[in-house]
């Protein structure tokens, strides 16, 4: 039983004060089951281009800082608007004399810099397409598969990475020598390469006009791919009207960015529309500053995260459930790193997965230990192909996992489909489809122009839909047992990984026209180390076979499945020592796993869990 004290749970602590919309919706329910949900408050009116509020602040905040990146000595490197302004505009000039185009676009495949944004805003401004480029595709690869094909499809004119050195490798294999390359540092040695300063040239001031001039609402502003966790990646147009609308959306939701320009301490991918449509363009629509980080939520990522945060206390923090989950122990031993994060945080904002209940409490508890408040926990939904954040939960929900409604301007259909609610959406927001991917732009789209996500929903509260809808699975994913019930593979893979707490990293489940669920496990091979008490260099192989760690899977799993019907029991796993492979398609570059890949490339090691007998390598509940 928990000691008892006289200080209030961090549950009863006062929430901090923040300005957020908040939207009335409107449901049509038909006869055939078919549900319509819009906001009854109409959307804002929104820019026409991205362009339009980078001229805005360059005159109404000159000095402020809009962009920061550590530089080679660990000291912030930053740029004002109107530095940011004067550079993409001579690089707009360069970009024009080069005649690229939709056909002949720019693709960036380095990360996050400043050097990055320049040239991406650059391309934007003068009507230029950009295609941003998961990094991983050209480091974490063997065989560049997933680069080469992006090159095939795009047709670029134009390909950046801020480093010759370490993509050069990917740069020989999949770009033409016809395709002029560009490089902040480290040109290639035996190929025309040319430097990124050199774009900053001459101006044309009256070029870039002009060419400003034309770019409308309807432009191609850049080519996002999906991740590919369902199929393999696409290109997805996006909009000039795409992205200024759907910030307006977020504006409208997240009402404080309005009072004070945000401060933004930030790693996610801008080649993923989180990190790039959602964040980035929220910073600049809105005034802020963002403090590009270094990080991310691996082992050698996260101090240097924790490290940033130390430095910059952010108004507004985006991350995925892992990268929270990460910081939570460096949030726990360092209290200067604790009190400076929550000291001015209005949001704690999650999205890409959905966020353990653990982790939420843990934030909440330190929050309350640093500043006697909450922090209100926010979340969305959306994808690539809606710019991305079409519903999203604006008040305070007393659980993780809420989504909220609608945002102004967003039509929301839920179809009926094999019992569950699927999810459509239509809007402003809306990707027109596939770049030179007709079939698949097709198949995208219903019969009244409703884009479906993919994404099955259900109501918070069936009395109520104002109280939000909560994520029911992915429709690609989701399978029958033999007995006909259907498995809801997203709640209850969540589900899995929060109650296997911290020793699951992720899971993949098995079990279509079979009589039960089991599992294929990639365990957190650090926290199984910890418990089996292993040295640090133990393999992982020696980490999976460990009695310990079996020991504590096989408690936790009689646990799991205590009382639960058959579509919400895991019957046998089986502990995979070989993480997820991205050359396979088992995972995407923003670590999401692929299931039916895995389950695919590991198909006899998912054909031992229901093998008889059990081989040695399953463990199973108790008979």
């Amino acid at each position: 039983m928990p000691v008892a004290t006289a200080k209030p749970s961090h549950s009863a602590a006062p929430l901090r004060p923040v300005r957020l919309g908040a939207f009335d919706s409107v449901l049509d329910r038909r006869a055939d089951g078919t549900i319509y949900m819009a906001a009854a408050q109409p959307l804002g009116r929104y820019h026409d281009t991205i362009g339009e509020p980078l001229d805005i602040w360059a005159k109404a905040a000159p000095d402020r800082v809009f962009l920061a990146q550590r530089d080679a000595q660990d000291r912030w490197r930053t740029l004002s608007y109107a530095q940011t302004r004067e550079a993409v505009h001579r690089i707009g000039a360069s970009l024009l004399r080069r005649g690229l185009s939709a056909e002949r676009p720019i693709v960036i495949i380095s990360g996050n810099s400043i050097e990055h944004a320049l040239l991406a805003l650059a391309a934007m401004v003068v009507g230029i397409p950009y295609a941003p480029v998961s990094p991983a595709y050209s480091l974490m690869s063997s065989d560049f598969g997933k680069l080469r094909m992006i090159v095939d499809l795009l047709t670029p004119g134009l390909v950046f990475a801020a480093d010759g050195g370490p993509f050069a490798r990917a740069l020989y294999a999949t770009v033409p020598d016809d395709i002029e390359l560009v490089v902040a540092q480290n040109p290639l040695g035996d190929r025309p390469t040319t430097m990124f300063a050199d774009l900053t040239g001459a101006a044309d001031a009256a070029g870039v006009a002009a060419a400003q001039a034309k770019v409308t609402p309807d432009t191609i502003a850049k080519f996002l791919f999906t991740s590919g966790s369902t199929g393999a990646p696409k290109a997805v147009i996006n909009t000039h009207r795409m992205l200024c609308s759907n910030q307006a959306m977020i504006t409208s939701g997240f009402a404080f960015v309005q009072d004070e320009p945000p401060v933004v301490v930030d790693w996610l991918p801008w080649s993923h529309t989180f990190g790039s449509n959602h964040n980035f363009n929220l910073v600049l629509m809105n005034g802020g500053s963002l403090y590009i980080d270094d990080g991310n939520p691996t082992p050698p990522g996260v101090p240097k995260t924790a490290r940033n945060l130390r430095d910059i206390a952010p108004t507004i923090y985006f991350n995925v459930p892992k990268g929270y989950e990460a910081l939570v122990p460096h949030f726990r031993a360092d209290e200067t790193l604790r009190k400076n994060f929550f000291s001015r945080l209005k949001v704690l904002f999650y999205a890409g997965a959905s966020l353990n209940q653990t982790t939420w409490d843990d934030l909440t508890e330190l929050s309350v230990q640093a500043t006697g408040e909450r922090i209100i926990f926010l979340s969305s939904l959306g994808s690539t192909e809606t710019a991305p954040s079409a519903l999203a939960c604006t008040w305070d929900a007393d659980r993780a996992g809420n989504i909220g409604v609608p945002f102004p301007g967003v039509e929301l259909k839920l179809a009926p489909n094999e019992g569950k609610l699927e999810a459509r959406l239509r809007g402003p927001l809306i990707t027109p489809g596939y770049w030179r991917q007709e079939q698949h732009t097709r198949d995208a789209f219903d019969a009244e122009g409703f884009y479906k996500i993919g994404d099955a929903l259900k109501f918070a509260d069936s009395n109520d839909p104002g109280k939000g809808l909560l994520f029911d699975g992915r429709i690609a994913e989701d399978f029958k047992l033999t007995s006909g019930t259907w498995v809801s593979v997203g709640p209850l893979r969540a589900r899995f990984v929060d109650y296997f707490a911290p020793y699951v990293r992720d899971v993949v489940l098995a079990g279509a026209d079979r009589d039960d669920v089991a599992a294929l496990v990639f365990p957190d091979i650090e926290a199984c180390r910890r418990l089996a008490g292993l040295a640090a260099d133990a393999p992982a192989d020696a980490v999976v076979e460990a009695p310990a760690v079996r020991a504590k899977f096989a408690e936790l799993l009689d646990a799991f499945a205590a009382g639960q019907g058959s579509s919400m029991r895991v019957m046998r796993v089986i502990l995979m020592a070989a993480p997820p492979s991205l050359d396979k398609a088992e995972m995407t570059d923003k670590g999401s796993i692929n299931q039916r890949a895995v389950l695919a490339s590991r198909a006899g090691l998912a054909a031992q869990l229901y093998a008889q007998p059990l081989p040695a390598a399953v463990i199973a509940i108790s008979e």
